[in-house]
């Protein structure tokens, strides 16, 4: 399974590697029978992957539109040309204070050039100003009066931007490797978008649409990014095993604290409108593609670890390949999971602070529903990402030492060289 790469940067720790770098050379092929060893277990697991996108791959009429029910909005875009201050006792008699009343100009659709008012009241967070771009949602069925609505700011330009400075910056400092880095993102974000949300809707079980999703992003990404070779192969062996830890983690952990999913406004209405889907299943979904990107991560950099010290070495046996490499891995562990515990405390900010505001102690607030949910989600893909090192480390070194010279061979120079 190993393929010369085309000329490029090489991955260390993660990153992509260049077959013919200076610094260094691509991995020592291994033997036809490892080989097919790998490809006894991935070919099986590939054609399941594709097996399974076959038969949950959405077909029809989601349910909400079969029956009705839902969200018969399309999203339009408009500008705000007027602003005015009255008393909201002009709108409504009971309130105090000063409004805003916008007017705003529909910019895209059928009704370009219309012209509506809205009224925002001096307790809403977000006001805006003449020449303002906003995101309007229209509602055909509704009343004329009614069928335009201020939902947000267009950020179209701003987001649009960001995006193409990320892409440059990825091409640059990543050259080939960035390109397919950024070609698997897009991949990405097509199977979550194609199949895993739309399955999702047609009814399908939530966790084994994950778990397909999940795996076909594995494949590609990996494979993409780093080649089709004994080294990419032992990363998605590694990262296969994790996730499989992961669900099953998750199974008995969100069961046995009896985690329902349902937390949010976003879940809850998710139930309303499709009461067959199954949230705490969603919940689950979401501990696997959450942390599919890390453990691509750790599983490659171990990988790729464990290939360079074989490589500087040829001669070091299954055992000390193990051992060093576990000893970059425990750095590895101690920077990404306080990486994953930071991120979450970051993201849930707001609701700590709540916490706080309310005098709860430490242990209620853990284990309320709305916070163990998602240290749940942490720990778990924590434990995940803990177990792939070693497990990602031993293949590794099985593998790359597997096929060791038993005699190094020498250049008319008298200095050793690795066959090929």
């Amino acid at each position: 399974m190993d393929v010369e790469q085309p000329d490029g940067d090489h991955p260390h720790g993660g990153g992509a590697a260049a077959p013919h770098s200076h610094a260094h050379g691509p991995a020592t092929p291994v033997s036809a029978h490892l080989r097919r060893v790998i490809a006894a277990v991935l070919i099986p697991f590939a054609v399941a992957v594709v097996v399974g996108l076959i038969l949950l791959w959405p077909g029809g009429v989601p349910a909400h539109e079969r029956t009705g029910v839902g969200f018969d909005q399309q999203v339009q875009h408009g500008k705000v040309t007027k602003v005015e201050e009255l008393p909201c006792s002009a709108v409504n008699p009971a309130d105090q204070g000063t409004c805003q009343q916008d007017a705003i100009e529909v910019t895209t659709g059928p009704d370009k050039g219309r012209t509506f008012t809205t009224v925002v009241h001096p307790a809403e967070p977000r006001h805006y100003s003449v020449g303002e771009e906003v995101v309007l949602t229209y509602a055909p069925d509704a009343p004329a009066e009614l069928q335009y609505t201020v939902v947000d700011v267009d950020r179209d330009v701003p987001m649009a931007l960001l995006a193409g400075l990320f892409a440059v910056a990825v091409l640059l400092v990543g050259r080939w490797r960035g390109l397919t880095a950024l070609i698997a993102l897009a991949i990405s974000f097509a199977v979550l978008s194609l199949f895993i949300l739309p399955a999702i809707l047609h009814g399908s079980d939530p966790l084994l649409v994950a778990v397909v999703g999940a795996s076909a992003i594995m494949l590609v990404a990996l494979y993409l990014c780093h080649g089709l070779s004994a080294r990419t192969s032992v990363a998605v062996l590694g990262t296969l095993v994790s996730l499989v830890l992961i669900g099953v983690l998750g199974s008995v952990f969100t069961s046995w604290a009896h985690l329902t999913g349902n937390t949010s406004e976003e879940t809850g209405l998710i139930h309303d409108l499709y009461p067959n889907i199954e949230i705490r299943g969603l919940l689950l979904a979401g501990f696997i593609i959450g942390s599919l990107g890390v453990l691509d991560d750790v599983t490659v950099t171990q990988t790729s670890s464990v290939w360079e010290l074989h490589q500087a070495d040829p001669a070091m046996g299954a055992r000390k390949l193990y051992r060093a490499g576990m000893r970059i891995g425990r750095d590895h562990i101690a920077s990404t999971v306080n990486t994953l515990v930071l991120a979450y405390a970051g993201a849930a900010l707001p609701l700590l602070l709540l916490f706080s505001v309310a005098h709860r102690d430490v242990l209620s607030v853990a284990t309320s529903e709305l916070v163990a949910e998602e240290i749940a989600r942490t720990l778990v893909g924590s434990i995940g990402l803990v177990a792939s090192v070693p497990v990602t480390t031993v293949l590794a070194a099985l593998i790359a030492s597997a096929d060791h010279p038993a005699e190094p061979l020498t250049t008319g120079r008298g200095r050793r060289r690795r066959p090929r």
